[in-house]
C-alpha cells in the first residue's frame, strides 16, 4: 500500500529530503505532498514539483510529515506540528525549536533509535555537526565510555542555507580578481571568501555561540549522558557542501588507535561509518611519490614512499558516501592515556539533515511504527 509522506520546507534541506525519499527508494504510496509558505513550482530532485502552500487540510491521510527546519518564523513545526498530529501523522522535525524539548526524542538512527516508540509521535533530529560527531563516536562510546570531547568544526556554507552558497560563488572571484568584495551581513559577519571565520550562530554570555552549545547539550541527550564533557569551537568554512570535524576525545575505559580503528571498520559495530585510513593505496598516487623520491635520492638502492589516505568534504559528494560519515587519522593522543585524535566528514545536507530525518522513518518501518 505504501506511506503517505509530507515534506514542510523547499530550501536545500527540503529539495534533500525529497531526493533521499527518491533515491532510496523510500515505499511511497504516491509523490510526497510538498508544503511551503507560498503556493509555487520548484525543481526538487531534479523534477518539477507543485508545492502547496501550507494548510491543516493537506495533513489529512498523511502518515509521516518531515519538517525541513527553515519554513516559518521560528521553523514550521512549532506552528504546523501539532496540526499534522492531530491529523494522525508522525512528525520528524529537521530543526532546532525542539531539539532539546525534554518529552521529545533526539535520534540518530545508529546511535539511539531505541527512543522512538510507538508513544512517540514527534521525532527531532539533531544539528548536522552534532550529528556526525556521534555516528564516528557511538561505536567507541559503547565499549568505553567517553569521559571528554575537544571538538573543532569546520563547516561549509550552505549550512547557513542556499544564500551563503550564492555568497560565496559571488564572493571568490572578487578576492582572486582584488576587487572590492560586497559581503552581506545579513548571512555572515565578514567576507567569507578565502577566509575562515570562527562565528556560527550568535554569540552567547558564555564566550561560546549558540552552535557550539548546541554540541555540547545534544551529544549529551543523544548518549544520555549528563557528565560527557564537551569543548567544542565551531568554524565557517569557503566549502560550499560538507562539514569536517578535528575530533580529541578520552575514553573512560582502555582505547587506543588501534582498537578504535577496528571497531569503527567494522560495519556491525559501526553502522553508517566508512574508514579512509592507513597508507596510500591509490597506484598513481604512489608512483608519482616514487619519482620524487627517486630525483631527491637518485644514488639510493630503495626510495621509501609513505603517505596516508583521509576523507575530505569533496569526498562526501561522491555517490557512496553521500549518506555516510567519514572517518580518518585515527591516532593516539600520546599526551593522555586512553585518548584519541580522528578526523570525521559528512554530508551536512544529507547525513547533517534530510538523510538523517528519512533513516529514522526507515527504521520506524521496519520495526513496524510506521506503515
Amino acid at each position: 500500500m505504501g506511506i503517505r509522506a509530507a515534506i514542510v520546507g523547499v530550501g536545500p534541506v527540503g529539495d534533500r529530503i525529497y531526493t533521499c525519499l527518491k533515491e532510496r527508494e523510500f515505499p511511497l504510496a504516491d509523490k510526497p505532498v510538498v508544503m511551503a509558505t507560498k503556493a509555487r513550482t520548484e525543481v526538487l530532485g531534479g523534477e518539477e514539483v507543485e508545492v502547496k502552500q501550507v494548510a491543516a487540510e493537506h495533513f489529512a491521510g498523511v502518515d509521516v510529515v518531515f519538517f525541513a527546519g527553515r519554513e516559518g518564523a521560528k521553523g514550521a513545526s512549532v506552528q504546523w506540528g501539532p496540526v499534522a498530529l492531530e491529523a494522525g501523522a508522525w512528525c520528524i522535525d529537521n530543526g532546532s525549536d525542539y531539539r532539546l524539548h525534554p518529552d521529545i526524542p533526539l535520534v540518530v538512527p545508529e546511535v539511539n533509535m531505541h527512543h522512538v516508540t510507538p508513544d512517540t509521535r514527534f521525532i527531532a533530529s539533531p544539528n548536522c555537526s552534532t550529528i556526525q560527531m556521534v555516528v564516528a563516536l557511538a561505536p567507541l562510546h559503547r565499549v568505553a565510555r567517553i569521559r571528554r570531547i575537544v571538538v573543532t568544526t569546520y563547516q561549509s556554507v550552505s549550512g547557513w542555507g542556499a544564500a551563503a552558497q550564492d555568497e560565496l560563488r559571488a564572493q571568490l572571484p572578487c578576492v582572486i580578481e582584488g576587487r572590492e568584495v560586497v559581503c552581506d551581513r545579513s548571512i555572515f559577519p565578514r567576507p567569507i571568501a578565502l577566509d575562515c571565520l570562527p562565528h556560527i550562530d550568535a554569540f552567547l554570555d558564555n564566550g561560546y555561540t549558540k552552535e557550539e552549545m548546541k554540541m555540547l547539550h545534544e551529544t549529551r541527550k543523544i548518549f544520555g549522558d549528563p557528565d560527557i564533557a564537551v569543548s567544542p569551537t565551531a568554524v565557517r568554512v569557503p566549502v560550499e557542501i560538507g562539514h569536517a570535524e578535528a575530533i580529541n576525545v578520552e575514553f573512560e575505559g582502555p582505547m587506543d588507535a588501534g582498537k578504535a580503528l577496528e571497531i569503527l571498520s567494522d560495519p556491525s559495530q559501526a553502522e553508517g561509518v566508512v574508514v579512509i585510513d592507513g597508507p596510500t593505496q591509490d597506484p598513481d598516487r604512489l608512483a608519482e611519490l616514487a619519482k620524487k623520491e627517486r630525483k631527491r635520492k637518485p644514488w639510493a638502492n630503495h626510495w621509501e614512499v609513505t603517505e596516508r589516505q583521509y576523507p575530505t568534504q569533496a569526498d562526501i559528494l561522491k555517490d557512496p558516501w553521500k549518506d555516510m560519515t567519514l572517518v580518518g587519522r585515527i591516532r593516539d593522543d600520546h599526551s593522555r592515556p586512553n585518548c584519541l585524535n580522528m578526523w570525521v566528514v559528512a554530508d551536512n545536507l544529507r547525513k547533517g539533515a534530510a538523510t538523517n530525518v528519512v533513516q529514522i522513518a526507515e527504521k520506524m518501518i521496519q520495526r513496524g511504527l510506521l506503515g
